[in-house]
């Protein structure tokens, strides 16, 4: 029996720029969200479970929508839960504390059930049919293995928003198809010099049109969580006490690489990423997933 892939649904995150349960705003022709179509696709690539990481606020609601009858049964369905309280023993939240504690927090609420190879994304993007085969393909090759792990990149052009601004992890890769390093960088948009992203102070600096960027579509071993729990406790003590600071993947992914311990095959895709960042965009999704339906892709 092929070993089946799982995959990790970073729903926790309610979309604060968004407002409201964005997870759940229908974007289909038939009303589907943004996941439907990524839990459809990443079961036609093989996956046998799906994750979800999600808060206790709204549990309810999102259990009513999204459960394994909502995907016709075809696929395990469980749930983890993301709370800012949720921390290795002798560790607080820091008074005043209200920013969870980021994404790499939010994988390591799945340690206690997942077992196996698994990729993770965020709820509320669209990152293509293409982009989960080439990524079950890939991970059911890890079976077994430590430290090996990959990522799905994409053309940062294939990623903007023509509503404002986004951040992107800009991916240095080697001749080899092996990340050197992921530097995270916010404030990207298209200028009449072409696309720049702007520093923390305040400068513009030119980014190539096919730049390999990060979606958070990632895939890892179970390993991960043993080495991301022990990096949890080096970044607490150094950054624990911070109002905002959060315990991202690139941080753990590039602490990784640079040490040894790991490396990330990064994946090519045909797929075009598409997502809500802003409420503007929303009008663009709905236009292009019609599009795929219309042309029989769904």
């Amino acid at each position: 029996m092929n070993m089946q892939p799982t995959l990790l649904v970073l729903a926790a995150g309610m979309g604060s720029r968004y407002g409201g349960l964005k997870q759940m705003d229908g974007v289909g022709p038939n009303g589907e969200i943004i996941m439907d179509y990524s839990i459809n696709d990443a079961i036609r690539a093989g996956f046998g479970k799906v994750v979800f990481v999600i808060r206790h606020s709204f549990e309810q609601e999102f259990k009513a929508k999204i459960n394994a009858d909502h995907f016709g049964n075809r696929i395990a369905v469980e749930y983890v839960f993301q709370e800012l309280d949720y921390l290795p023993e002798g560790f607080t939240v820091p008074e005043g504390r209200e920013k969870p504690w980021g994404t790499n927090h939010a994988i390591l609420m799945a340690k206690d059930v997942i077992h196996e190879p698994f990729a993770i994304i965020n709820a509320d993007d669209f990152y293509g049919r293409d982009a989960f085969q080439v990524m079950g393909d890939h991970l059911r090759t890890l079976d077994g293995t430590k430290g090996q792990y990959c990522m799905v990149g994409y053309r940062l052009e294939n990623t903007l928003s023509d509503n404002g601004t986004v951040s992107r992890g800009v991916c240095e890769v080697d001749a080899n198809g092996l990340l050197i390093g992921m530097t995270e960088r916010t404030s990207i948009g298209r200028t009449e010099n072409g696309i720049e992203y702007k520093d923390t102070d305040g400068s513009l600096h030119p980014l190539a049109a096919d730049s390999t960027v990060s979606m958070n579509l990632f895939g890892f071993t179970p390993d991960y969580f043993v080495e991301s729990e022990k990096l949890f406790l080096t970044f607490l003590r150094e950054h624990g006490n911070e109002m905002k600071s959060e315990y991202y993947i690139p941080y753990a992914v590039n602490t990784f690489i640079n040490s040894g311990y790991a490396t990330m095959r990064v994946l090519k895709t045909t797929a075009q990423w598409f997502g809500v960042t802003y409420k503007e965009d929303r009008p663009i999704v709905v236009q292009r997933l019609k599009q795929l339906h219309d042309e029989g892709v769904y």
